[in-house]
């Protein structure tokens, strides 16, 4: 994805956009500066832009589906995550999903949500800039609608929530606006770097240390299992129980990683490098040639740290690792589905996946909602009841539910129902109801789907998925 920002042309549209916000002061209505952004990426191809903008909600919907496979594994079971099997199920089928999910899924596709965040705040900064609209106070409502969401969603349905990061990171986003694409990259780099050295420091630090008692990490997970197969409050008070190790996590962990991915994501949209793929077809083999090799070389080192637990020095350079790592993979995966969506097959995967894509914030929230009814007490109660074979599947069958019903939506409606309540947040105003999604705006739905996931990597929920 790096790769995607070199080059300086950032100049030209600093300069286009100070005119602009000049002539907004000369008495220009406040307009909704994330109207227009389906032609914004348009500017050079013309009619050809929903095409690619389909190829990009195809995109965030196989971050979806990933995020969903990572998310289903921790609200079905507490041991997952703690390096302690889960009684019952150790036969070789359940330890090869185990296996197949932490090496291809975990702590890869929530970059990929962060990228295209990032990609889409450039589609309603341009957006903004050609009709002279005030952005930042829009930008900031959607923030806060967002952060809102995200504290309900962690207390509620999912302690690995990354909605609130999110909205912290996006002020950081917003006061880094001006960045020239090669500086961008090259702070996200460094970032990836530090917090990978830091990592392997501390992991040197830590040798000799154990990775904690197999029997309190079991008991532990038990009790976290008998309170989330109680009723709502007790439901609500294991997420509370949970949320101090998310938070120090995602500060720690996650959030570097999240904002180094905007950035990039920043650099790609300056440079509408996802405008016309075909034009970085190097860039995007060249993805693929060593982000597969190197990005499952770190993945293997996780995984082994996160299912066998093989103490706290190993269990931290293995973060370490994947900080580094986990990014390539990534960028590999982005690479093969834009590659996919041009080729012979492409109509067909951009169809199934595109629609989910244009409503992640509904999705990634529904997510949630449907495996709380499931696995816990407030619903069926089926935590630590189902194989992982079994969650896998049931993951898989609520994507495709969603994705169906997503078509049927979209052919209704501009905006999913939460993109719509967020969007009214953002504009003060009641955005349209009816009528199709080809008449809304992409870029609003994209970064009001900017919805990742966070998931335990070494003991218990909060490492990123």
């Amino acid at each position: 994805m790096g790769q995607h920002g070199g080059g300086t042309g950032g100049h030209a549209v600093r300069s286009e956009a100070g005119d602009r916000e000049k002539r907004g002061r000369r008495g220009k209505p406040e307009q909704d500066g994330t109207e227009g952004a389906r032609g914004t990426e348009g500017t050079e191809a013309g009619r050809a832009a929903p095409a690619r903008l389909a190829d990009v909600d195809a995109l965030r919907g196989f971050a979806l589906f990933g995020i969903l496979t990572v998310n289903i594994t921790y609200l079905a079971s507490a041991y997952h995550g703690t390096g302690v099997e889960e009684p019952g199920f150790g036969s070789p089928l359940d330890t090869g999903v185990r296996l197949l999910v932490a090496l291809l899924f975990e702590a890869k596709f929530f970059l990929l949500f962060s990228f295209l965040f990032g990609y889409s705040f450039t589609l309603q900064l341009d957006s903004a800039e050609r009709r002279g609209a005030r952005f930042t106070p829009r930008f900031l409502r959607r923030l806060a609608g967002l952060f809102v969401l995200g504290v309900l969603h962690a207390v509620v349905l999912f302690p690995g929530d990354i909605l609130t990061t999110y909205a912290v990171l996006g002020l950081i986003l917003l006061a880094l606006r001006r960045l020239r694409p090669r500086t961008a990259v090259r702070t996200a780099v460094v970032l990836f770097t530090v917090t990978s050295a830091a990592y392997l420091l501390l992991a040197v630090a830590l040798r000799g240390a154990d990775g904690g008692d197999r029997a309190v990490l079991a008991a532990d997970a038990q009790q976290a299992t008998e309170a989330l197969r109680g009723g709502f409050g007790s439901v609500v008070g294991a997420h509370l129980d949970q949320l101090p190790d998310v938070l120090f996590l995602l500060a720690f962990f996650q959030a570097p990683a999240a904002l180094a991915a905007f950035l990039l994501g920043l650099a790609a949209g300056r440079q509408r490098a996802l405008a016309e793929p075909g034009r970085h077809d190097r860039t995007l083999r060249r993805l693929q040639v060593w982000g597969f090799p190197l990005g499952l070389l770190g993945a293997a080192v996780y995984t082994y740290s996160a299912l066998r637990n093989p103490g706290a020095s190993f269990q931290v350079f293995a973060l370490g690792v994947d900080v580094i790592t986990a990014p390539l993979l990534a960028a590999a995966y982005a690479a093969t589905v834009l590659r996919i969506a041009r080729g012979r097959h492409g109509r067909r995967m951009v169809a199934v996946l595109a629609p989910p894509g244009r409503m992640t914030l509904t999705n990634y929230l529904t997510q949630s909602l449907v495996c709380v009814l499931l696995f816990t007490g407030v619903g069926v109660g089926l935590i630590g009841r189902v194989p992982p074979s079994g969650v896998a599947l049931i993951g898989v069958a609520l994507f495709a539910a969603q994705a169906v019903f997503c078509r049927w939506w979209l052919a209704r409606h501009p905006y999913g129902p939460v993109e719509w309540l967020l969007r009214a947040v953002t504009t003060l105003s009641r955005p349209r109801w009816r009528g199709s999604a080809g008449a809304a705006d992409t870029a609003d739905t994209a970064t009001a789907g900017a919805a990742g996931a966070v998931t335990g990597p070494t003991g218990g929920p909060g490492a990123v998925g």
